[in-house]
């Protein structure tokens, strides 16, 4: 292919990336209406079933990459975790009781939390021995986690329509099981990814990357930028219905981001590496979602709003999935998997996690009577990512 590698090997690693996301966008985004809904769960209660992923995301992905750096073929570990994911959201999907659920979700949150590096950290194994840029190579395998992010929410949607499943809502979990299964078949078929098995441990030696103050410059933006990503999601669909856009026509609003995400990520991302380098595509993204707030704070029309929604994508693109890319790049030999767990834990696991914490506590603070003071909400991430664009600029270099 022109951009440096086979169409066999593109074809597997453009699947398993799909599949990845397809899995987690089948559940993820619609399982708390099932929750508040038929199993009338409190927020309190549906919080912290949200809250399973990151805080699994905290510690096992630095698990996962030292199995799959030092000790098993990262293949079977994608393959085992996703059939014993499957087999956990089904049961999930019968579960009724808060307790019984929570343990459930957290279960299959562990096993899920494993693959998230390991499906990077395989995809650059194999690029790295196929193509000489990986930068600009990547992109045209990370576009598809948003397109199939958005598939398996309009697939759900068109099932709904047809076999009218909605009421219950367990639908969701049915259709992640099933993807998983998928994801599970195909993780067999990738090609062979052993672990490097190199001397030391991986994961101290990954983790050792901190003593250079321009990553560790990185890792803490990271945590802080991926942290300010959840005042986004918690929020926006809120904020947008409080601003004159009809609660009909939110989801269709904000998946103006996944469209502009999966183009920038194919179009623009690694044109941007390649010529403007890492430091300034993590300048770009962060100032990204600096827009984004800034637009959410001055006064304007709801046609604004939706509009802006494309920084959002943007961001994500040259923040997120830069981030994981420059991880990549600069992982000492030997530890791919463990790297990639590292900003994995930094972004999904401590950002999420810390990020949902204080956007509960700042939108319960500047909510009155009901009714959210939304300029004082949004002023918090927008001065907080801010600072990052700063940091950025005075303190990280782009390469080590």
């Amino acid at each position: 292919m022109t951009f440096g590698m086979d169409s066999t090997l593109y074809l597997k690693l453009s699947a398993l990336m799909f599949l990845e996301f397809a899995v987690w966008g089948a559940w993820y985004p619609v399982l708390a209406a099932r929750l508040l809904g038929p199993l009338k769960f409190s927020g309190k209660q549906t919080g912290w079933i949200y809250a399973a992923l990151p805080l699994a995301c905290i510690f096992m992905p630095l698990l996962a990459g030292q199995l799959a750096d030092k000790y098993v073929h990262t293949e079977w570990i994608l393959a085992a975790a996703h059939l014993i994911g499957a087999i956990l959201l089904f049961i999930a999907a019968w579960r009724s009781d808060f307790k019984p659920l929570f343990t459930t979700i957290f279960l299959y949150s562990l096993c899920f939390a494993a693959t998230l590096p390991l499906v990077n950290s395989l995809m650059f194994y194999h690029l790295g021995k196929n193509s000489v840029d990986i930068g600009r190579s990547s992109p045209y395998i990370f576009m598809w986690a948003p397109i199939a992010w958005a598939l398996a929410g309009y697939f759900l949607t068109g099932w709904r329509w047809v076999f009218k499943t909605a009421e219950q809502g367990r639908d969701c979990l049915i259709l992640g099981a099933v993807l998983s299964v998928a994801m599970a078949v195909v993780s067999g078929l990738m090609p062979s990814t052993p672990p490097a098995n190199a001397g030391g441990t991986p994961i101290v030696d990954a983790l050792s990357m901190l003593h250079i103050p321009s990553f560790l410059v990185f890792f803490l933006i990271s945590i802080v930028g991926a942290g300010m990503m959840q005042f986004y999601f918690l929020g926006t669909a809120q904020f947008m219905q409080d601003n004159g856009v009809a609660g009909k026509n939110v989801p269709a609003s904000m998946a103006i981001a996944q469209a502009v995400q999966a183009a920038a990520t194919l179009l623009l991302l690694g044109w941007l590496v390649a010529n403007a380098g890492y430091k300034w595509t993590l300048v770009l993204g962060a100032a990204s979602w600096l827009v984004l707030y800034i637009l959410y704070v001055i006064p304007r029309p709801p046609a604004v709003i939706v509009i802006s929604q494309a920084f959002h994508g943007l961001a994500y693109v040259f923040f997120i999935i830069a981030g994981q890319m420059f991880a990549g790049k600069v992982a000492p030999e030997g530890t791919g998997g463990s790297m990639q767990a590292l900003i994995f834990t930094a972004q999904s696991g401590l950002g999420l996690f810390l990020g949902t914490q204080l956007a509960g506590v700042v939108m319960d603070k500047f909510r009155v009577g009901g009714q959210f003071q939304w300029r004082q909400v949004w002023m918090v991430p927008g001065a907080i990512m801010l600072a990052c664009v700063i940091a950025l600029l005075l303190f990280f270099r782009g390469s080590l």
